[in-house]
Formats: structure tokens, sequence, C-alpha cells
């Protein structure tokens, strides 16, 4: 049974760490009900779901993602750029171990799960303000012997790289061509998110197919309809003021 680790949303969420955006107030009432029926979603889609205690001090703690990058041959526990965001690997470490044999970065690697894409053996990581080529060096050291190729990749003006580019399915990736340069995924169909919306290329692919999505971008949404995607629709926009989307909230382990 596929397995989705969870972290209930911090009341100090109002102080998450912001690169790009300005800060505004979080309703922390509707962050948690938007984030329950994320992971309610999950259940029902046919996701075992693992849930973290909550910490109360970790302002974002609830974006697991940036904690660990899952392969089928091991975990990778990373080592996040924000430092007030490494007491978090901890939590994930002692879960995810009981899945996969852990590996850790070390200094003077950083890297946010969230600029890290997997296709096949193919791993590209986001070149961003929180994750550098030392773990894109140390990310190949560890995943060589089975095989897999590691890149890393120029961004524009995001805060990590699947906030520019998601796969979809192993063929096909969402990009949005103004944050990351569209041939680095030529061998790749690419679907392009609509120009009006710009944050509207992270997409959660489950296990089944189908796909969670931000009902804030509906022209995107269309068109991965006429590429013959199923939709499953969510509200994140309380969790997006933190900088967060849906592939932040949960690490997926199949």
């Amino acid at each position: 049974m596929p397995t989705a680790i969870v972290r209930p949303v911090s009341p100090a969420i109002q102080a998450c760490e912001l690169t790009h955006l300005e800060r505004l107030p979080i309703d922390l009432s509707n962050a948690q009900s938007q984030h329950n029926r994320y992971c309610t979603t999950l259940a029902a889609h046919g996701y075992q779901v693992v849930e973290l205690t909550l910490a109360e001090d970790l302002a974002d703690s609830v974006f697991v993602e940036d904690t660990a990058v899952v392969l089928p041959e091991l975990a990778i526990i990373t080592r996040p750029g924000a430092e007030s965001r490494r007491p978090e690997l901890a939590a994930m470490a002692a879960v995810l171990q009981n899945y996969r044999q852990l590996a850790w970065l070390s200094e003077p690697a950083t890297l946010d799960g969230g600029d890290v894409v997997v296709l096949g053996k193919s791993i590209w990581i986001g070149l961003s303000s929180r994750s550098n080529q030392a773990a894109v060096e140390q990310v190949q050291t560890l995943t060589a012997p089975f095989g897999y190729r590691v890149q890393g990749v120029e961004l524009g003006q995001c805060l990590h790289l699947k906030s520019a580019v998601c796969a979809v399915d192993q063929t096909t990736v969402l990009i949005n061509p103004q944050w990351v340069d569209r041939q680095v995924f030529a061998e790749y169909q690419v679907i392009e998110v609509d120009p009006r919306e710009e944050y509207a290329a992270n997409v959660v692919q489950l296990h089944d197919g189908r796909l969670l999505y931000e009902q804030a971008y509906p022209a995107t949404a269309e068109r991965l309809r006429q590429q013959g995607y199923q939709l499953i629709l969510l509200d994140n926009s309380e969790l997006a003021k933190a900088e967060g989307a849906l592939t932040c909230c949960s690490v997926l382990v199949d």
C-alpha cells in the first residue's frame, strides 16, 4: 500500500521562511482545514497517511517534502537551505527508516526536496537559494550505484524547481518556461502552464495516475484535461502564502 507522510500545520506558520513573496496574514484555522482535506484526499485515493507529530515551534514543518528525497532504492535525508528548517529532519528520518535505507547529506551541501524532480533514473536538482552544487555532487555519489544521473538546473525567479516543473507521468512534464529552460527537459513531452498562471506548474502525481492540482489555476487545469489527465482539485490558498505548494505537503512512498 503506498504511503503518504505528512505533518500538521504548525501554529507558528505565520513566522515561515519567505523568499519571493511578501508576508501576508495566514488564517491558521483555514490552513489546517485545507491541509486536512489534502490528507483525507490522499487517503481516499489509496494512500496510508502517516502523520508526524505536530511541531508547534517549527513554522515550516508542514512542508515535509523538503526534508527527504525518496527513491525505490533508498531515501536521502536532505539538509535544507534555511537553517531554521533543519530540526525538522529527525522526525522524518525516524519514520522513513521503516520504509527505506537512509542516506544523509552533509555540509557544505544544502538541499530542499522541493528542488528535486525525478523521472526514472534521471534526477534534476534546482540550483536555488536553498539548494547548491555540493548537493548535486553528493546526491550523484549516493545514487550512482543504482544507475542514476543527477543534473543541476538553473532557475529563474521561483523558490524551488518544483515551482517551475513537475512530472505528470513518466514521459511528460508540466512547466513554466519563464522559470526554467524547457530544453533541459527536451527528451520529454512538455505541457506549458498558461502564461497568466505562473505558479501553475506544481502538481502531485498519484499512484493511480490521477493528479492533485491547485484549483486556483483553471486555465492550466484545462490544458491538462485536454491531454487526458484526471484532476482532483484542492484549495491551497493559505499555505500558498507561505510559499507552499501541493507537493510540499507530503512525502510519498510507493
